[in-house]
C-alpha cells in the first residue's frame, strides 16, 4: 500500500516520538507473547514422547491409561506417577518455561500461601496458591483485548453519532445532545452493582455494559468537526452537485473528523483498562478465579504481609499503562500539524 505525502510526514512524526516509537513496539512484543500465553505458561507439557509416540496435551486430554496407569482419568502429568512411567518407557515431556497456568494451585509449597518468590514461583504465588506471574500473563491478555473490543466498538458508536448530531444539526442534533445529558449522568458503578446482583458477571456481559456509556467519550469531538466542516465550500459544492449527504459525510467530512478520533482513541484504550481493573479490585468485574489484574491488586491489599502481591500488581499496571499513554502521546504529534514540518 502506498503512502500518501501527508501519511508519511505523519508517520515520520510518529517515530520521531522516540519515547512513544519504542513504546509501541515494547507494548506489542509484550501483547503478542501474552497472545501465546499457553505456551509459556501452562500445568500441561506442550509435548510428550512416550514409546515412541508424540502426545500433545495442550490440545488433547489424555488418560492415565495411555501412559499405562491404572485409572481412566485425566493425566495429572506433575504427578510423580506419570513421570516415572513415561521417563521407564524412555520417554520425555517438553514443558514451557513456567509449569503452571492461571488456575493451577501448587500444593507443595514449603510454606503456606501466599508464598514469596522461589525458583519454582518466580514471582510467588497469592493466598489460593496459584502462580502469580502465570496470572500476570493471562491477565494482561486479557485486560488488553477487552480494552482493545471496547475501544473499536465504542469508537465506531461515537463517530457515527457524532457525525449525525454534527452535520443534520437542528432539532437532531438538539435532542440528541439532551439524551447524552440524562444518559451521561446514569450511574455506572450502581447500575453494575445492581446487575451483577442478578447475572453473573462474564466478558462479553461487562463488555456489553460498558458499551452502553464509553461510546459517548467521542461524541463531542466528532460532533464539533461535523459541525464545523458541513459548511465548508467543497462540501457545500458537492452538495450542490447532488451528492448524497451519507457520501459527503464519508468522504469529505469524516477524514478531518478522523484526525481527532485517533488521538483520543489510545486514551480511551487507557480507561478501558483502568476501569476492567478498578471493577475487578471491586469484585463486580470477571467471575471469581479469573485471571485479572485488579484481582491481584485486591489481594495486594488484603495480604500485606506479602508486599510480592501489591508490587508485582504496581509494575504490570504501570508499565502498561505508562506504554499506552506514551504511546498516545506520539499519535497526538503525528496528528499536530504544527509537528509535521
Amino acid at each position: 500500500m502506498t503512502l500518501t505525502p501527508i501519511q508519511k510526514r505523519r508517520l515520520n512524526a510518529f517515530k520521531r516520538n522516540r519515547r512513544g516509537y519504542w513504546s509501541l513496539w515494547i507494548f506489542l512484543a509484550l501483547f503478542m507473547l501474552s497472545l501465546v500465553a499457553e505456551l509459556i505458561a501452562n500445568d500441561k507439557p506442550l509435548l510428550v514422547e512416550f514409546e515412541n509416540e508424540l502426545y500433545t496435551p495442550m490440545w488433547m486430554n489424555y488418560s492415565e491409561l495411555t501412559f499405562g496407569g491404572e485409572f481412566d482419568t485425566p493425566a495429572d502429568y506433575k504427578d510423580p506417577y506419570i513421570q516415572e512411567l513415561i521417563s521407564e518407557a524412555g520417554g520425555w515431556m517438553l514443558w514451557p518455561p513456567i509449569r503452571f497456568s492461571y488456575d493451577t494451585i501448587n500444593y507443595d509449597l514449603p510454606v503456606p500461601a501466599p508464598s514469596p518468590p522461589s525458583a519454582e514461583n518466580w514471582l510467588g504465588t497469592d493466598d489460593q496458591g496459584r502462580d502469580v506471574l502465570a496470572r500476570v500473563i493471562y491477565g494482561f491478555r486479557i485486560s488488553v483485548l477487552f480494552a482493545l473490543v471496547l475501544t473499536l466498538i465504542s469508537s465506531v458508536i461515537g463517530v457515527m453519532a457524532g457525525a449525525t448530531q454534527g452535520y443534520y444539526g437542528g432539532k437532531i442534533d438538539l435532542l440528541f445532545q439532551r439524551f447524552i445529558e440524562i444518559w451521561s449522568g446514569l450511574p455506572v458503578l450502581f447500575l453494575l452493582i445492581i446487575l451483577a446482583s442478578l447475572v453473573e458477571p462474564n466478558f462479553w456481559w461487562l463488555l456489553g455494559i460498558m458499551l452502553l456509556f464509553s461510546w459517548m467519550n467521542l461524541v463531542d469531538v466528532v460532533r464539533a468537526e461535523f459541525l464545523r466542516g458541513r459548511n465548508l465550500e467543497y462540501v457545500r459544492a458537492a452538495r450542490a452537485l447532488g451528492l448524497g449527504n451519507r457520501l459527503i459525510m464519508y468522504r469529505h467530512v469524516l477524514p478531518n473528523a478522523m484526525v481527532a478520533t485517533l488521538t483520543f482513541m489510545p486514551f480511551i484504550f487507557n480507561s478501558a483498562i483502568v476501569t476492567l481493573t478498578a471493577l475487578d479490585f471491586l469484585g463486580f468485574g470477571l467471575p471469581p478465579g479469573s485471571p485479572s489484574l485488579g484481582e491481584l491488586v485486591a489481594q495486594g491489599k488484603e495480604n500485606l504481609h506479602a508486599p510480592w502481591l501489591g508490587i508485582t500488581a504496581f509494575v504490570a499496571l504501570s508499565l502498561m499503562l505508562t506504554l499506552l499513554i506514551f504511546i498516545g502521546e506520539a499519535v497526538r504529534d503525528a496528528f499536530d500539524p504544527r509537528k509535521m514540518l
